[in-house]
C-alpha cells in the first residue's frame, strides 16, 4: 500500500531525509520513532506530497502525487487544521462534499465516531471554541470520513484524554482488520505498544532500522521502548532488516534472527556508557595583594 524508495529532502545545505525506505502492506500498523529532530514528520510531509524530494513514494501503485493516490489516503497532522468558523458538523459536511462521499452512509459513520469520541454535545460549537483535545478529535474524524486506504498520523494521542486514546487505539485495530494501512509518527511509545506490527526507528534523518513484530523474540517483542532506546541510545544496532534498509557498515553486528540468544546478547551490548561531561565550574579568582 506504501512504498517509499530513496526519499531524500534536503532544505539548502541540510539534510533532513536521506535515502528513507518505508513499506507497509494493507492490513499493517506501522510506527515511526526517534528522536526530536529525527526527520519523522519530514518524511510523512513528504509522503503527502506537501514537499518535494528526490525519490520516489507509491501509495496504492499510483505516484504518491497523483489524485488517485490522495483519494485513498488520510491524514492526521500533529496540529489540528481546522476552519475555526465552522461548527463541528459544517466541518464534517465540508468533507463529504470535498470527497463526494455519499451523504447518508457517510453521517451515519460520523455519527458512530462523535459518539465514541464523545463530541455529541459540541456538534454545533465553533471549531475555534473547542480544546486543543477536542481539536484533534474532530481532526481525527475529518480524517477517517473518506474511508482512506492509508491512514497516516503524525502525533495523534497528543491532548487527547485516556478515554480518547483508548477509542484511538481500538480504531486503528479495526481498520487494520479491515485492511486499511496505517502508519503511526510519535514519541508516546505506550500508547503503541501491542497493536504495532513493523517499527521503523530514526535518527538524523535515516531509518537505522526496522523492526517485524512477529520476527522478535522473548523480551524484545514484548517492549517496543526496550527496543527504541537499545537503538536511539547506543546508535549501534544488530536489529536490522535487509529488504528495508542498507548496512553501510562492511561488518554489521549478526541478527537476533540468526542467533537464538542474540536478544539476551543485545541487551548487553546495548548498555549506556559512562558519560564524560566537561568541567564548567569557573575558578575564583584571588585577591591582589597591596
Amino acid at each position: 500500500m506504501l512504498r517509499a524508495k530513496g526519499l531524500t529532502k534536503k532544505f539548502g545545505k541540510k539534510i533532513a531525509n536521506e535515502n528513507v525506505n518505508l513499506s507497509l502492506e494493507e492490513g499493517e500498523i506501522g510506527v515511526l520513532l526517534g528522536p526530536n529532530g529525527a526527520g519523522k514528520s519530514t518524511a510523512i510531509k513528504c509522503i503527502l506530497g506537501l514537499l518535494r524530494f528526490e525519490g520516489s513514494v507509491q501509495i496504492g501503485g499510483f505516484p504518491a502525487s497523483s489524485s488517485q493516490a490522495k483519494k485513498i489516503l488520510g491524514y492526521v497532522p500533529e496540529f489540528p487544521c481546522l476552519y475555526e468558523m465552522l461548527t463541528v458538523r459544517e466541518q464534517f459536511e465540508f468533507v463529504v462534499r470535498a470527497y463526494k462521499l455519499d451523504r447518508e452512509k457517510t453521517r451515519s459513520y460520523a455519527a458512530e465516531l462523535i459518539d465514541r469520541f464523545r463530541l455529541t454535545e459540541v456538534v454545533d460549537t465553533l471549531c475555534r471554541d473547542l480544546s486543543k483535545g477536542m481539536q484533534q478529535k474532530v481532526s481525527i474524524i475529518c480524517a477517517l470520513l473518506p474511508r482512506p486506504k492509508l491512514l497516516l498520523l503524525d502525533e495523534p494521542m497528543l491532548g487527547l484524554d485516556p478515554h480518547a486514546i483508548k477509542e484511538l487505539r481500538q480504531l486503528i485495530q479495526e481498520l487494520a482488520e479491515e485492511g486499511v494501512a496505517v502508519l503511526v509518527s510519535t514519541h508516546m511509545i505506550a500508547t503503541v505498544e501491542g497493536i504495532w506490527n513493523k517499527a521503523y526507528i530514526m535518527r538524523k534523518g535515516k531509518v537505522i532500522s526496522c523492526h517485524r513484530k512477529e520476527e522478535m523474540i522473548g523480551m524484545w517483542a514484548e517492549s517496543l521502548e526496550r527496543i527504541f532506546f537499545a537503538e536511539t541510545e547506543s546508535y549501534d544496532s544488530p536489529w536490522f532488516s535487509e529488504d528495508d534498509i542498507r548496512i553501510t557498515d562492511p561488518s554489521p553486528a549478526p541478527s537476533a534472527k540468526s542467533h537464538p540468544a542474540g536478544a539476551k546478547k543485545a541487551g548487553a551490548s546495548h548498555a549506556k556508557a559512562p558519560v564524560t561531561h566537561p568541567n564548567t565550574s569557573k575558578k575564583k579568582k584571588g585577591k591582589k595583594k597591596k
